[in-house]
């Protein structure tokens, strides 16, 4: 399979937070992939036709402002589109979002990275030929919620994106990247066609669409390492058998 994603969040030239690039990290790596005749495009189509030759799809997490003041220049001058993936209770607020895993960063002078994304400006990464996809209401880990709550975030989260951006939507990345069968479930009931999760593995064609892998790139992924990640040999290992029984065992010791 030539298909496969990525899973960013922020871009910050200073931030030191384990989910922020640098842009100078960001465009080294599309530059390499746009080298070796990636084409990026959104989620959905690495999803619907993972046959395409060389297809990446560049997703970001949480919606973040420096998506579109950094990134979103990054990849146009490449000729990439992306996928960005919006918490919709915080879209449009002013000043920082807050959830678990990034609350610390409220009294540090990198409040500010913490700021949204308005829903102009994902019109205008809509416009642009983004995918605007949900990441729930309120970035809740979902496998903690009972079947109401759960239903509610991905259900509401739904149907705000399409109320504001009068365009339909069919994607979703679960927040922390944490989904269990009975969310997959929810999210097929609130009418996601295609939803991103996190992890070791690679697609193949035996994939669930409600349950697509990404790779999670981060700061400390320097060329050697971001190499690796990308390389068709690596995919090829963890697309197999093989791998699949190894990342069993693995979630089973991590419980």
């Amino acid at each position: 399979m030539s298909s496969f994603a990525l899973c960013y969040h922020a871009v910050s030239e200073r931030w030191p937070a384990t989910l922020s690039v640098t842009p100078t990290q960001l465009a080294d790596q599309v530059s390499m992939l746009a080298g070796r005749g990636y084409r990026g495009v959104t989620l959905s189509e690495a999803v619907v036709h993972p046959a395409a030759p060389r297809t990446v799809a560049i997703t970001f997490d949480d919606a973040y402002r420096s998506v579109i003041e950094l990134a979103f220049p990054i990849l146009s001058e490449a000729g990439f589109v992306a996928s960005v993936f919006a918490p919709t209770s915080y879209i449009g607020q002013e000043g920082a979002m807050s959830w678990p895993g990034i609350g610390d960063w409220l009294h540090s002078e990198y409040r500010h990275e913490l700021n949204p994304l308005s829903w102009e400006e994902l019109a205008r990464l809509a416009d642009a030929g983004w995918e605007v996809g949900s990441h729930g209401r309120s970035h809740a880990r979902l496998t903690d919620l009972d079947q109401p709550a759960l239903d509610a975030e991905l259900g509401e989260s739904r149907a705000e994106i399409e109320r504001q951006l009068s365009r339909s939507c069919r994607s979703l990345a679960y927040p922390y990247g944490e989904r269990d069968q009975r969310v997959v479930a929810s999210a097929r009931r609130a009418g996601y066609t295609v939803a991103a999760s996190l992890g070791h593995d690679w697609p193949s064609p035996q994939t669930e669409r409600l349950d697509w892998p990404r790779t999670f790139v981060n700061h400390i992924d320097g060329p050697l390492r971001f190499r690796l990640k990308v390389s068709p040999l690596t995919r090829r290992l963890m697309a197999s058998p093989a791998w699949g029984v190894v990342a069993s065992i693995r979630r089973r010791v991590r419980g």
